[in-house]
């Protein structure tokens, strides 16, 4: 008899059956289908990063940089080249930033050169670089929409225009 009076114990719960153990589980994030990724404010990444999403960046990275779009935190550190079609710059980037579309707000420290498409600085913003205006702004292939695609849009436009 145990102490409490009980004479049996308690039946032990069944099994995990087969079927629960062949369940597949949730996609991490980040995964293809994400429409961007993250990194967090405590997260520090050696080495060079290229995504084909959007990247929103508020800890530190010490290498390269290629994304679609970048969205950079006040308190960010990029220590190399970034090369995106779109980049929105808070934080300090020690090294060259190619962009298509670039965003310098205020709170940026940027030592390197910057070559844009179109440009946005903020006042406040401090830059120890040149900056060089570029029709077209070299970006990786995979960022770039296919050519078929901007022959499609233009034929289009002209369409409307007659």
């Amino acid at each position: 008899m145990s102490m409490f009076g009980s004479r049996h114990a308690p039946p032990s719960p069944p099994p995990p059956t087969r079927a629960a153990a062949l369940v597949p589980p949730a996609p991490a994030t980040g995964a293809k289908h994400t429409p961007f990724s993250l990194i967090g404010g405590d997260v520090v990444v050696t080495g060079n990063i290229a995504a084909t999403v959007d990247i929103h960046i508020d800890g530190r990275i010490d290498g390269d940089l290629e994304c679609a779009a970048l969205v950079q935190g006040a308190e960010s550190v990029i220590r190399g080249n970034i090369v995106a079609k779109a980049a929105r710059i808070a934080g300090q980037v020690e090294g060259s930033i190619n962009a298509d579309n670039l965003v310098i707000e205020r709170s940026a420290r940027i030592f390197g050169d910057c070559r844009y498409g179109t440009l946005a600085v903020e006042n406040g913003a401090e830059v120890e670089g040149r900056f060089s205006a570029q029709s077209t702004i070299v970006v990786p292939p995979e960022l770039a929409a296919p050519e078929e695609e901007y022959v499609e849009q233009i034929e289009e436009e002209e369409h409307y225009l007659d």
